[in-house]
């Protein structure tokens, strides 16, 4: 039970097709089969094996997909990391996790290297064509390690809103089971191009784009970064017919010029975050194209919940649980919730991590009673499908009434200038919390305007008092409005 089983087990089927592509540089599932295990022999004669820790800071190119198979061929673990994180915060992963190996890409060779330094961890510089070259004079490690489903084979670090960035362990099970079953979902076959738009080093691109896409025999081609533009190229060029992608990347899309009828992408997935409603049914009335909300967290593999296609779904549900995973909504007590009442969305399954990396505590506190803890507010209705309300940390208490932010921005989404918006709480001296938005525009409208829109569409208590404009919305590498930062702004 390793993952890279599932690479040479497609590679002896499939050896000549392409797996990963960028632009003109096309490997096949031979090549990264092979390659893989050049990297393999590479770590073996370093030193490096079984349960040993090898960071990795690449970009969306083919390497990512040689140095993770690779790493995990020799029964090592790999700890994927931002490639634009900063010095302290390498230093601070790699001490963490006491990774014996950093592979970094040659682009930020001198913040890798300034990072590691004073760690544990040696540095290994990908440069495009040395590093093949470099491959073939190392001999392939001739078989697979033999790991067991419950052994480690990915350490994803937190982002760290809610506090110190915490190493979600997951293990081959984990992970191979949630790639298996999101290639069976979307009917994944070898003629379908998957569009990798989502960052490789993240549990969503990860899981649903590289590892389901091997699974099932297709072709995973390649952005090195999201531009809306650039993707509408790539998906015309290439023929794409799956698109997996966050809210923020599905916006930019629809209010890109070049944007037409998308008919042609077969599938449509979008998690991450809370998708516009309005922008869900653009999609369909504008481009053609029927998007499929779900829901995951990199605690649990990512996938948890998700909408099926056609009848089976349900606009502004993230749909019911996966194959095989459990999912309830409690209350402060733990007791499940009646249908419609708002509370805490758990979660048990095979998707759900092994622990945090050496914090017995945040482990303990999030896996209870059986089920993980999700820190999310939801809802379920008569029919089985749940709904995302929140985040708990998010939620607003203004004067003692509950607002929740996602209600805000749905209806300022329904204002035709308004392209992306953010609601949130600040202090207020006699309310407790006032309510914030700021709003990047596409076209203009007055501060007073925007706010009549909403007050006349909700509760008096839930409108923004506060607005501000700006360009652009702080986002995180993946795609995320980091509404802490938004907040620390006032």
């Amino acid at each position: 039970m390793n993952l890279a089983d599932r690479l040479h087990t497609a590679a002896a089927r499939l050896g000549g097709r392409a797996v990963l592509t960028l632009d003109e540089a096309v490997l096949t599932y031979g090549a990264l089969d092979e390659l893989s295990a050049r990297l393999a022999g590479l770590l073996r004669s370093r030193g490096i094996g079984a349960g040993d820790r090898v960071a990795m800071m690449l970009p969306n190119v083919p390497e990512f997909g040689v140095v993770y198979y690779g790493v995990l061929r020799a029964g090592a673990v790999v700890v994927p990391l931002d490639p634009l994180l900063k010095r302290r915060e390498i230093a601070a992963y790699l001490g963490d996790c006491g990774a014996r190996l950093l592979v970094a890409w040659h682009a930020f060779a001198e913040t890798a290297e300034a990072g590691s330094a004073g760690t544990k961890a040696d540095c290994f510089f990908v440069v495009p064509g040395e590093f093949r070259r470099l491959l073939r004079e190392v001999a392939a490690e001739p078989g697979i390690a033999r790991t067991a489903p419950d052994d480690t084979a990915v350490i994803h670090y937190t982002s760290g809103t809610t506090g110190r960035p915490k190493g979600v362990e997951l293990t081959h099970a984990n992970l191979g089971g949630n790639a298996e079953t999101v290639a069976r979902m979307h009917a994944l076959g070898v003629d379908d191009v998957v569009l990798g738009a989502l960052p490789l080093y993240h549990t969503f691109g990860q899981t649903c784009s590289l590892n389901a896409t091997v699974r099932a025999g297709a072709r995973l081609t390649l952005l090195r970064r999201f531009e809306a533009g650039r993707a509408l190229e790539v998906i015309r060029r290439d023929g794409v017919t799956v698109f997996q992608g966050v809210p923020t990347m599905f916006i930019a899309l629809l209010d890109h010029p070049g944007a037409s009828d998308m008919s042609m992408l077969r599938v449509c997935t979008c998690g991450g975050a809370a998708l516009p409603l309005d922008v869900l049914r653009a999609y369909e009335t504008r481009l053609g194209c029927e998007i499929i909300e779900g829901y995951g967290l990199s605690e649990t593999s990512p996938v948890t919940a998700t909408n099926r296609g056609g009848r089976h779904r349900r606009p502004g549900s993230i749909g019911w649980p996966i194959r095989g995973v459990e999912m309830k909504v409690v209350d402060e007590l733990g007791r499940r919730t009646p249908p419609g009442e708002i509370g805490e969305i758990v979660v048990r399954g095979p998707n759900v991590m092994k622990g945090y990396w050496n914090d017995p505590e945040a482990t303990a506190e999030a896996l209870r009673d059986g089920w993980f803890h999700t820190g999310d507010l939801g809802r379920v209705d008569e029919d089985g499908y749940f709904f995302l309300v929140d985040r708990r940390r998010d939620v607003i208490i203004r004067g003692g009434y509950t607002v929740y932010p996602r209600e805000v921005e749905e209806v300022l989404y329904e204002h035709p200038a308004v392209r992306q918006a953010a609601v949130f709480g600040v202090p207020h001296p006699e309310l407790g919390e006032e309510i914030e938005a700021a709003v990047a525009l596409r076209a203009p409208v007055s501060g007073e305007d925007l706010r009549q829109f909403v007050r006349e569409r909700v509760a008096a208590y839930k409108y923004p008092r506060r607005l501000s404009f700006v360009d652009e919305l702080p986002m995180s590498h993946t795609g995320k409005i980091l509404k802490r930062a938004l907040a620390q702004r006032v």
